[in-house]
């Protein structure tokens, strides 16, 4: 891949999981061969991701039933060859992609030119002749497979295959607080994130830099290292070494490796399986026989199985025996139920498996994350256990000539139908959300009588979004994504019943979003990037009974949840985000990583470019605001806003002059104040320096124009401070050294006595404000300010605009990294590049299009249970994998927990249910419903709620309960937001219960008339 700034904005996500070995996609050449499902999967993954080229192999035409799983097709297409017709939609995909099709036969000439070859829907024969020809020229050679329920994967990357980076994520880093001189030596050490050890296992390989006193340890060639705990580890002998003094950082080192791989046609026979515990492979060896068998029985027949045929299925399993070819006992129920829907094709499948395809190819071209060794089988037969499904027959699967007669094959016409008639919520229509719905259009969801399939997003297209957001293309940008998605599930099926919201699914949004919009939905699919907007969700459906497929991913992990009431236990509260917030004191004055430098580096650019234009906007149009604040807040606000309005600029030369002061201020000066406050020889008591521990000692810079570093930092702040202040920028670097050689700044000199707060309690006790400095300084800018409105009372044009961060703009980015490297240089901490300092500073989630579409998969294998209306907790799945290491783990779901209350037991999805009707025949009183609760249930109510809204408490006077017992349940509830639909949930505190277990009773939903 090429490495223009365009591009790295396109691919930036992608940059962040795949590292270096992303910029060798460019320069690849792919084959894949067959374009059905499973291929149609992978050579989209492949362009999404920007391989230089891929030519498309397939000499078959496309059919109707191609299209309830070949999202490349079109209705024009059928009857046309695959290849061909797959190319014109590919090509569109990705214009930086060479997209070829070819028709002819696989011949050794033609394989030698490409890298990596994949190759799908394949006869064995072909599989072995051409995994024989490519492990003898090196050629990367994957087999991907997908039939009915279950898919196949296997890579043969050579006998000599080079992993560059084998792992995921930036490698691990931590200071070092102490290093004993010993045989072995002991390094006591902190991780990234205060208070928390750090994160190595026994046998990494570590360097040091930064090290004081040990000096002999810094630039050593890496040393592995033994965990003794969280906070230590043993290295090798220090005992000759220099005593340790100070600082210092332990990173870890990822050394490449090397691996090699069996033929396919050895590997047959002597199959290395991956599974995620042992338990599985009996089952795997099952499917690898069976496997071999429907080639077998393709050969024998001319044909695949018929659709639920007892015989053939008898046939396949004669003929798993008598191949020989298991490891161990076969599982014949699992090769019957195989066989039994061998012969259908099914999206969901079909993204998975070519999901976990294109991501082994992915690995061959770029050298990151280890390559699966050597198989790898999937299967969802746990479907065929359903209700209903289990009683099909051979004439309810038969083909119809249907388009979704892959589907049928599985699961039946009637079932199809019921498909039809979904009613589904999409939230989020982004890298997740288009594969949802991508899967759901092949699937028939929501495409006949009565089906209603709804999309919400507030988001709009970006061009960021394009390499991994497949319905959506270039002259899509700006536009919102709700609605361009739903064109697209239309131009896919035109029979969906699709409806585009651009809202957010929150409580701002409940009158749309209500109880009775939540209950007249089959099913949500959650497609969200954010923890709390899932939680929410997740409320609101366990709130209304309604099921909930919950789909994460970040970077090659990714993770499905199924929430299905009753059945399961509710997914719970989302864990606490990391917000990438620090203490103060460790940001200004002694940061130890590159997360706390772009943190700084951010809250800079806040402080330099949004706050005082917004402040002194604020000061122009009214300076009364002032008076809200506290006194030395207020103070802070008025010396910013008397700095902006001094510092005017008269042109872009006055903005580089400002911003070449601006650094000898952060990364001179501020650090001779602070060395001349606390020496390096400085301690906190006798024997104990000052410098130690998490205290790295810094230095100060000496500003060079000729420095990359340095001259990036002043272009990209003049430029952001001229557009603050409405002067037009400019980048000419040749220009702006011209003036920096000219400007000749006067010596710092520190100031004596100055107190440098070195905790939170002491930032937060500083010196009050100046009252009569304040009172001083407020007339001095009313002023100014009538000076500059010109007696009007208005000021027409805003002196300065304000800038908000955006992950998205280069310019943003170039001054946040710069910042933030000099920072880093300032503490001997190493810098990052622009690309992470993007993702760190942007708090940006690594996605790539592999891991979205093999999420999406796992979560409509779900959907199809729910269709079935499916009452059998083992029937349904949670869904972890982790495509760096190609582990794919599937559990059963959780039951609900269970508790005795009022002397029976319940689950967390019982409720109390109450027609809040009074005798009046009007809303009933919160008397009412207690009477309703002593009468119905024999509980004597001594508190009743709403959210935080007391209704009603015994504990108070005789006055003020009367007042309660004799107000309407929704009295009290419109101006505190729990009134927002025509349902209330309570919550209640029996006689002898504390307020605290409310947990642990049913709430009480009362439906108001």
């Amino acid at each position: 891949m090429a490495g223009s700034g365009a591009e790295e904005r396109v691919y930036s996500r992608q940059l962040y999981v795949l590292g270096s070995g992303a910029r060798r996609l460019a320069g690849a050449a792919v084959l894949v061969s067959g374009l059905r499902g499973t291929g149609a999967q992978v050579a989209a993954a492949l362009v999404l991701a920007g391989t230089g080229r891929v030519v498309l192999h397939d000499r078959g035409t496309a059919c109707t039933a191609d299209r309830a799983h070949q999202f490349l097709l079109g209705e024009s297409d059928i009857g046309q060859n695959r290849a061909e017709a797959s190319q014109r939609a590919l090509a569109d995909l990705n214009p930086r992609v060479v997209v070829a099709a070819y028709t002819g036969e696989l011949l050794e000439d033609f394989l030698t030119s490409f890298q990596v070859v994949v190759l799908t829907e394949s006869p064995l024969e072909e599989q072995l002749r051409v995994g024989d020809f490519c492990h003898a020229q090196g050629i990367c050679f994957i087999v991907a497979d997908a039939k009915g329920l279950a898919g196949q994967l296997f890579c043969d990357f050579g006998k000599h295959f080079i992993v560059d980076d084998p792992a995921e994520g930036d490698p691990l880093c931590a200071t070092v607080q102490h290093i004993s001189q010993g045989n072995p030596g002991v390094v006591t050490c902190m991780g990234t994130e205060d208070s928390h050890g750090h994160l190595f296992c026994d046998g990494d390989l570590v360097t040091f830099s930064g090290v004081e006193g040990m000096v002999e340890l810094n630039g050593q060639e890496p040393v592995p290292v033994r965990v003794l705990d969280a906070f230590r580890l043993e290295i090798n002998d220090t005992s000759s070494f220099s005593p340790y003094c100070r600082g210092g950082l332990v990173s870890q080192v990822r050394l490449p490796q090397v691996h090699s791989y069996e033929p396919l046609r050895q590997s047959l026979a002597e199959p290395k399986i991956r599974v995620a515990s042992p338990e599985e492979l009996p089952r795997s060896r099952s499917l690898h026989a069976a496997f071999q068998a429907l080639h077998a029985f393709r050969r024998e027949q001319g044909r695949l199985p018929r659709p639920r045929a007892p015989a053939d299925a008898e046939r396949v399993l004669e003929l798993a025996r008598s191949l020989g070819v298991q490891q161990g006992p076969l599982d014949e129920d699992v090769v019957r139920a195989f066989a039994s829907v061998s012969a259908g094709d099914l999206c969901p499948v079909a993204a998975v498996v070519g999901a976990l395809a294109a991501q082994e190819a992915l690995k061959a071209i770029t050298g990151k994350f280890l390559p699966l060794d050597q198989w790898l089988y999937f299967d969802a037969l746990e479907c065929l256990g359903l209700e209903g499904a289990a009683q099909l027959a051979e004439e309810d699967c038969a083909p119809r000539g249907s388009r979704y007669d892959g589907q049928i094959a599985v699961f039946g016409a009637a079932f199809q139908e019921q498909l039809g008639c979904q009613k589904y919520l999409v939230v989020g229509a982004g890298a997740v959300g288009c594969e949802l719905l991508k899967n759901f259009a092949m699937m028939g969801l929501a495409a006949g009588p009565g089906g209603d399939l709804t999309v919400t997003d507030m988001d709009t297209v970006a061009l960021s979004n394009l390499h991994r957001q497949l319905l959506y293309r270039s002259a899509d940008i700006s536009r919102p994504k709700s609605v361009v998605a739903a064109e697209a599930v239309r131009r896919m099926n035109p029979d969906v019943r699709v409806t585009a919201h651009q809202n957010q699914v929150g409580p701002v949004t409940e009158p749309f979003y209500g109880d009775s919009f939540f209950r007249r939905l089959d099913g949500v699919a959650s497609a969200l990037d954010t923890l709390e907007a899932r939680a929410y969700l997740e409320s609101r459906c366990r709130r209304c009974l309604t099921p909930l497929l919950d789909s994460g991913t970040e970077g090659a992990r990714g993770n499905v949840l199924a929430m299905v009431p009753p059945l399961t236990k509710p997914l719970g509260p989302a864990g606490t985000p990391g917000n990438g917030t620090f203490p103060v004191c460790t940001l200004r004055y002694f940061p130890r990583t590159i997360q706390h430098t772009l943190q700084w580096a951010r809250d800079e650019f806040e402080g330099l470019f949004q706050l005082p234009a917004e402040h002194v906007s604020q000061f122009m149009e009214d300076p009364a605001f002032l008076e809200q604040l506290p006194a030395a807040k207020a103070l802070e606000v008025l010396q910013q806003v008397q700095g902006s309005l001094q510092e005017r600029p008269r042109d872009w030369q006055d903005c580089v002059r400002w911003a070449r002061r601006h650094w000898q201020s952060c990364y001179h000066d501020a650090i001779t104040q602070l060395l001349h406050t606390f020496p390096p020889e400085h301690e906190t008591s006798p024997g104990v320096p000052f410098w130690a521990g998490d205290r790295t000692c810094p230095h100060p810079l000496t500003f060079n124009p000729d420095n990359d570093t340095h001259l990036e930092y002043i272009l990209a702040a003049a430029h952001l401070f001229a557009q603050a202040h409405k002067v037009p920028p400019c980048r000419d670097r040749a220009a702006a050294q011209t003036i920096l050689r000219s400007m000749v700044l006067p010596p710092f000199v520190p100031q004596e006595g100055l107190h440098i707060p070195l905790t939170e309690e002491q930032e937060e006790a500083r010196m009050p404000a100046d009252h009569g400095g304040l009172a001083e300084l407020l007339q001095d800018l009313v002023q100014r300010r009538q000076e500059l409105v010109g007696g009007e009372e208005e000021v027409q044009v805003p002196l300065m605009e304000p800038i908000y961060f955006e992950k998205d703009n280069d310019i943003h980015v170039d001054f946040i990294t710069a910042a933030s490297n000099l920072r880093a240089e300032n503490y001997g901490i190493p810098p990052a590049n622009w690309l992470t300092s993007k993702r760190i500073a942007g708090r940006i989630v690594p996605a790539i299009i592999t891991t979205t579409a093999a999420v999406a998969g796992l979560a409509c294998l779900e959907v199809y249970k729910l269709v079935w209306g499916c009452q059998d907790l083992s029937c349904y799945r949670n869904s972890n994998f982790c495509l760096s290491d190609c582990l794919l783990l599937r559990i059963q779901p959780l039951p609900p927990p269970t508790y005795r209350y009022g002397g029976r037991e319940w689950n967390c999805w019982d409720r109390l249910e109450m027609q809040a009707v009074g005798t009046d025949g009007q809303e009933a009183t919160v008397q009412e419903v207690l009477d309703w609760l002593q009468r119905t249930h024999g509980w004597t109510v001594t508190m009743l709620l709403c959210g935080h809204t007391v209704l009603y408490d015994r504990e108070e006077d005789e006055e003020t309960r009367a007042q309660q017992q004799a107000q309407r349940l929704s009295e009290n509830l419109e101006d505190t937001g729990e009134l927002r639909q025509r349902e209330l949930e309570l919550l209640y505190v029996c006689e002898g219960e504390e307020a605290e277990t409310e947990d642990t009773r049913p709430p009480l939903l009362c439906s108001l008339p």
